[in-house]
């Protein structure tokens, strides 16, 4: 028997995405946001929910972009640091040890260490509550060579990315790859 738990903002898992932006000063900044995902294909967009008060939420709208980073385990200590940390107060990437290199394409930088990286141009926001809704099109998405599967496409298990559990505030890595999507389920085709 299922048990409720009210209204809560628990989906399981969510991404662990390191939002990189510039502030007004130039300088660089990653958040961790776990609220985001894929929006659409054509063109392709992702999302993320960031609240008013945070560092980045400006530097988005002023600058227009930004890059959705995504952290292997390696990274488990810097990702949570991004989340508690504001860059209002300190320079996280320098007490993080990690640099960033400027977006080619995009006003936003891309973090050295993530093995992922999509540059984003914001298209909309929306404002839905505590959080905003920035959908951002995917300019170009950058991979680590030693990421790519045979065909060239990025691999999750090379990746390795995090996870968050929301309910209850935990990151997880990935584990076995169970079925091959769009195949598995045509075993109950007719």
């Amino acid at each position: 028997m299922k048990q409720s738990l009210g209204a809560k903002p628990i989906a399981y898992p969510t991404p662990v995405f390191l939002v990189g932006s510039y502030d007004a000063d130039g300088r660089a900044n990653m958040m961790n946001a776990a609220w985001g995902g894929i929006c659409c294909s054509v063109p392709p967009c992702v999302m993320v929910a960031i609240r008013e008060e945070r560092h980045s939420y400006q530097a988005i709208i002023d600058r227009k972009a930004f890059t959705i980073n995504i952290p292997s385990r390696e990274l488990v200590v810097e990702a949570d640091y991004f989340g508690i940390a504001s860059g209002r107060s300190q320079d996280k990437l320098a007490v993080a040890g990690l640099t960033v290199e400027r977006s080619e394409l995009v006003d936003a930088p891309l973090l050295c260490a993530a093995p992922l990286v999509l540059e984003c141009r914001l298209l909309s926001t929306q404002k839905l509550g505590s959080h905003s809704l920035f959908v951002g099109e995917i300019c170009d998405v950058k991979v680590e060579s030693s990421c790519l599967d045979h065909a060239g496409l990025p691999d999750a298990r090379k990746i390795d990315p995090l996870v968050f559990a929301p309910g209850n505030s935990a990151y997880f890595a990935l584990g076995d790859c169970v079925a091959q999507a769009f195949a598995a389920g045509k075993k109950l085709m007719p």
